[in-house]
């Protein structure tokens, strides 16, 4: 009997200490998860709201400055699309929970949806413009591939002027710049909306981080006034500017640049 309880005893501190093995910690997706955590303020942060409200009171305000002024021209205004009217942090969400960031596959799966909410203020600012005779031009990067499903949400969320006319899709550059100035040499621009500094000048496609703060600060009084910036943390040249516009970085690479340009203490 007493070897009984000593063999008992022998396998029960064996079951105590053994160690029970453990799953390796999955790897951290720095990318995927800021975005998921963007998307959460963008959708649930009552403080975006009032950024994006602060954004078009603003617009409202100058606007009807500029419309007490001579002009030689019919009056524009130039928006751009995603994050600037149209909220796409569905579609970040979805990506991000998967471990992903943007892909052009997915994407014109998501805009075809048609499914986009507005941003705050940006219906109700640009009916007022267009009841003021202000045309409105919608300028995107979106492909042409994309315009059925990017007119019809337009359309649906009641947008004014959401016509093919005014909507113009990208062309064969990235850059703006051509667009505008083909809108300007017909009307005057009284106001560009963005949410991406390339929605407004030249001085920001394709820049350093360093060129992008260096000409923010030299455009400093345009903000506010014929430049108006709607608040995006979940993407943009402000990150792809940090990784050289190489657009073919793994999310690895991206976690290094992050990690480098972070500051802490």
């Amino acid at each position: 009997m007493k070897k009984c309880f000593i063999l008992l005893a022998v396998l029960i501190a064996g079951c105590t200490t053994a160690k029970i093995p453990q799953s390796p910690p999955a790897a951290q997706n720095i990318t995927a998860n800021g975005k998921l955590l963007a998307s959460l303020f963008q959708q649930r942060a009552a403080e975006y709201q009032a950024l994006c409200f602060q954004a078009y009171n603003l617009a409202k305000i100058r606007l009807d400055q500029a419309l007490l002024l001579t002009h030689n021209k019919p009056l524009a205004i130039v928006t751009d699309i995603d994050e600037t009217v149209l909220d796409n942090s569905p579609y970040d969400v979805k990506q991000s929970l998967v471990g992903k960031d943007y892909e052009q596959k997915s994407w014109e799966e998501w805009t075809a949806l048609a499914k986009a909410d507005t941003v705050p203020g940006a219906r109700s600012f640009l009916k007022y413009a267009s009841s003021k005779g202000v045309k409105i031009y919608y300028l995107t990067n979106r492909a042409e591939t994309e315009r059925k499903g990017t007119l019809a949400n337009l359309v649906q969320k009641d947008f004014p002027d959401a016509v093919n006319e005014q909507l113009i899709l990208k062309g064969a550059v990235s850059s703006k710049e051509p667009r505008r100035q083909a809108i300007a040499e017909k009307y005057d621009i009284v106001m560009l909306i963005g949410d991406n500094l390339g929605d407004f000048s030249v001085l920001f496609d394709k820049k350093t981080s360093e060129e992008r703060a260096k000409n923010t600060i030299a455009s400093a009084s345009e903000f506010g006034k014929r430049f108006i910036v709607l608040p995006n943390p979940v993407y943009g040249d402000w990150e792809n500017s940090l990784y050289k516009y190489n657009y073919n970085f793994t999310p690895a690479q991206k976690d290094s640049v992050i990690k480098s340009v972070l500051k802490s203490y």
